[in-house]
């Protein structure tokens, strides 16, 4: 490989890896800029979003981005006043910050390649955080191109306003440039902030031969005089501090005329009044390229000055180093498609160990020795399976985070006023679950804005809060994840419904239907209520995709609405695509699974306890309360099952919903672990199946969808009625759990 090839390859990761590094940091200041009107003064909040537009700004230079360094410097200026008292926050602000919020995403989105601004995007957003500047005295800190602009800034006239003479002594790990750092950005900060005499120390620099590219082997020796106090020179370091050996030392405060602006060390080159361009700045490879080519242009090698090594004081460490180098590799960041290659050789992994077991369990006279190492072995292929597992789940908060922007921005565009309530975000769920999660929730919501919340005036009438109110919330239950979407607006106008459905030809005229089913109208495909057609809504897509897409995780989507309440609606989501507790049960000759979170208990009824309903159903009496039954060979058409459940087993499962429903099956074969096998990589949705698998005797059984189980067995139910003659349609369905 060559040279030039091994430079655009590092440059390519170095810039996925930033852009990462960007999502991750945009998430999290969205989420803090949508509080922060109800967390004004919090410090801690500040600082995490002056962070995060910080990290941004500097990770952008190194790559040249000069129009997102130039938006970037005009926010972190006004986070920086905020966090120092200049500024006081109101809504004014909070709501400037938050469209400064959305600029910023959409410049890191536009310089990914993803978008195409226009070159003034953001312009008015920049204006404004300039004009906050100087309405509030803060003109010092609105150069916001200061970056870009000549290095004459830093002029007598800055220095005659400087109150202190600070002399830095800066030497990088050898690892700084692999970690993405740059001194030439540092040095740059400091001549924004003050008068700086730069000293460079190459007395480490080895011969051409023993020099490593990605090694940094320069040291500096600053002197600067500023305005600032030294906590503002140390947070200029702060994202460096892990890879240098830093000392910062207030040696004299200076007078406020020019005449007394700190003198060049001796032996070194100032840089004060250089312009940025004339220092080389390579942005190609994040090596050591960028220290050898930044050398000639600040100065010869020199010793430092012996200046009072008592007085020397390092710069106060947030944590130890080795704390904080601790903290640095605690995570990393690895390719879906490898983990999911791992969790599928595992799974077959799994799978093996299941068929030795059988075959050990149908040998028989195992010996002692062999029987514990087999034990070992599954206990250490459960352990992998776990530990793998655990590598993909994630917490749901990724994409929770991006709904309060979403709201935002609807609601505005609508000219509503709407108030976003998350809980649970830090549910865990299967990452390839997550991934799929958002345009199905942006749809919901979009919805639920346009559809369910009333404008102020109507909510007024009604004696509701101006203030909408939409509720995200996860929460797991048995093997599933909940995930619910509620508003307190109107509720779903089911007379319109039904009216529009009849107009499209999707009803008969006279049909007759339950609210429940009129309800589930809203999810047939090319189907709106909307009056007017918006970029919002009224086109008749959005949510058909949504039950699409949570048909295609292997869930459900459900909904309640209450006229003049609001709506809900509960997405039913596998905790994971790739493996599950379950119970293998047995129907004549016929083996399925049980996920075992969902299981209550498993018993043998008393046929006195057994009771059957006008509709035809039974239920049992368990403990004060009738349960449901559902008949396994009825739903699957299973010959030779145990007809009678005194004579086999009911396994009393719970329901997402909080009912209960019990299942005759004719025996339990055992726990096991089962890695889950999608119906949809070869073969339509089945209903009542979320999936299958190979058991230990190699044969597939399969994974039973608890939640369709009573559907199924109405269906049965009432083709066996409709094939005798029997008119059971306009009867009201069976409830799953009945009181007694």
């Amino acid at each position: 490989m060559t040279e030039t090839a091994f430079g655009k390859n590092e440059l390519d990761r170095f810039r996925t890896t930033f852009f990462e590094e960007c999502a991750e940091l945009i998430a999290d200041m969205e989420a803090r800029l949508a509080g922060s009107a109800s967390h004004v003064g919090d410090t801690e909040e500040l600082n995490a979003i002056f962070r995060a537009v910080h990290s941004i700004k500097a990770g952008a230079g190194a790559f040249g981005l000069t129009q997102l360094v130039g938006f970037t410097h005009g926010f972190e200026a006004v986070l920086d006043c905020l966090r120092d008292g200049h500024i006081v926050q109101d809504d004014r602000i909070s709501h400037v910050l938050v469209r400064a919020g959305d600029v910023l995403a959409a410049l890191v989105e536009d310089a990914q390649g993803r978008g195409e601004l226009p070159a003034d995007f953001g312009a008015d957003v920049a204006e404004e955080l300039q004009a906050l500047l100087e309405d509030r005295g803060c003109a010092e800190h609105s150069r916001a191109q200061a970056v870009a602009a000549p290095a004459s800034l830093p002029t007598a006239a800055k220095a005659a306003s400087a109150e202190h003479r600070y002399i830095i002594r800066f030497r990088p790990l050898a690892e700084l440039f692999r970690h993405a750092n740059e001194p030439l950005l540092l040095i740059r900060e400091m001549k924004r902030i003050g008068t700086l005499a730069v000293r460079c120390d190459a007395s480490a620099l080895p011969g051409l031969d023993a020099l490593e590219p990605e090694d940094a082997y320069l040291a500096w020796t600053f002197e600067l005089a500023t305005d600032k106090p030294r906590a503002t020179v140390a947070e200029i370091f702060e994202f460096v501090d892990t890879d240098c050996a830093l000392e910062i030392e207030d040696v004299a405060a200076v007078a406020a005329d020019p005449a007394s602006a700190p003198s060049e060390p001796s032996g070194g080159a100032s840089v004060a009044g250089a312009a940025p361009t004339q220092v080389h700045h390579d942005h190609g490879h994040g090596s050591n390229a960028h220290a050898a080519h930044a050398a000639p242009a600040l100065s010869p090698p020199a010793q430092p000055a012996a200046a009072h090594p008592a007085a020397v004081q390092p710069s106060p460490p947030k944590s130890s180093p080795a704390g904080r180098a601790a903290s640095a590799t605690a995570s990393i960041r690895v390719d879906l498609a490898r983990i999911d290659r791992l969790v599928n050789t595992v799974g077959e992994l799994v799978i093996t160990q299941s068929m030795l077991t059988q075959q050990l369990m149908e040998q028989g006279g195992i010996g002692a020795r062999i029987l514990r190492g087999h034990e070992d072995l599954s206990q250490l292929t459960r352990e992998l399976q776990e530990c793998v597992m655990a590598i993909r789940m994630q917490p749901v908060k990724s994409v929770f985070q991006r709904m309060p922007r979403l709201v935002r921005e609807v609601a505005s565009r609508l000219g509503k006023d709407v108030e976003l309530v998350m809980r649970g975000e830090q549910t865990e769920v299967d990452k390839t679950v997550i991934e799929e999660l958002a345009d199905p929730l942006t749809h919901m919501i979009r919805n639920a804005i346009d559809h369910g919340i009333e404008d102020a005036a109507t909510r007024a009438a009604e004696g509701k809060p101006a203030v909408g109110r939409i509720e995200l919330s996860a929460a797991h239950v048995g093997s599933n994840i909940l995930i619910h979407v509620a508003d307190d607006g109107a509720g779903i106008h089911r007379e319109r419904l039904l009216q529009k459905a009849v107009e499209k030809g999707i009803l008969p005229a006279n049909a007759d239907l339950q609210d429940a089913e009129i309800d589930e109208l809203i999810f047939a495909p090319g189907f709106s209520t909307a009056q007017v057609v918006t970029d919002v809504s009224g086109r008749g897509v959005g949510m058909d995709v949504v039950r699409r897409n949570i048909n295609a995780l292997g869930g459900r989507i459900l909904v309640q609405s209450t006229p003049g309440r609001g709506t809900r609606f509960t997405l039913i989501i596998p905790l994971t695509l790739a493996v599950l507790d379950g119970m293998v049960v047995a129907v004549g000759e016929e083996k399925y699974i049980l996920p075992l979170t969902s299981i209550i208990e498993s018993y043998r009824p008393d046929r006195r306890t057994v009771r059957t309903l006008a509709g035809g159903g039974q239920v049992a009496a368990v403990r004060g309360e009738y349960v449901r039954l559902v008949y396994l060979w009825k739903v699957f058409n299973v010959p030779g099952a145990v007809t009678e459940p005194s004579n086999g087993l009911v396994v009393l499962v719970e329901t997402a919903s909080g009912g209960k429903i019990g299942i005759v099956v004719d025996e339990l074969i055992g726990q096991q672990q089962v890695v889950i096998k999608s119906l949809l990589d070869n073969f339509d949705s089945v209903s009542g199946i979320s999936g299958a698998t190979i058991l230990g005797t190699g044969r597939v059984a399969l994974i039973l969808d608890i939640e369709q189980l009573p559907m199924l067995g109405d269906r049965r139910r009432r083709l066996r009625l409709d094939e005798a003659g029997a008119e059971t349609r306009d009867q009201a369905p069976i409830p799953l759990v009945a009181t007694g």
